[in-house]
């Protein structure tokens, strides 16, 4: 039975989504946004530290065939710099129509289209990181 957390990341070009999971590891839940700019090391290493996360699972956006896009090659190299600053695992996965889910979840919860692009980040990380949990079990 693991009880260490995972976090979920969904990465983007002013901000960053950040989801964990329980340590049990049943539930993902939207964490926090974090600005993508010279901070964002060093803030995903605090909550790696702080809620002792042993796990990270990176949404990797490719186009609806598979092939990756510009923004895969984004994430990739943000994969590698992030890689060489932590001590932990790093899985890419599938985030396509993750953001499609997330505004689609929030409309159902009320959001308004303002108030939804505050949030939208850490629920898609949440899903990231959902999906991987349900291919775990």
């Amino acid at each position: 039975m693991a009880l260490f957390r995972l976090m979920g990341i969904d990465f983007g070009d002013v901000r960053i989504g950040i989801a964990l999971s329980d340590p049990l590891q049943i539930i993902a839940q939207p964490y926090k946004v974090i600005p993508n700019n010279e901070d964002t090391f060093s803030e995903i290493s605090r909550i790696i530290k702080n809620e002792e996360v042993e796990k990270i699972i990176l949404g990797l956006p490719q186009n609806l065939s598979g092939e990756d896009t510009k923004k895969t090659l984004e994430v990739r190299e943000f994969f590698e710099i992030l890689k060489s600053k932590i001590q932990i695992p790093i899985i890419f996965w599938d985030e396509r129509y993750t953001s499609v889910e997330a505004n689609e979840e929030l409309k159902q919860m009320g959001y308004t289209i303002a108030e939804s692009r505050k949030v939208i980040d850490k629920v898609a990380a949440s899903i990231i990181l959902k999906s991987y949990m349900e291919e775990q079990e």
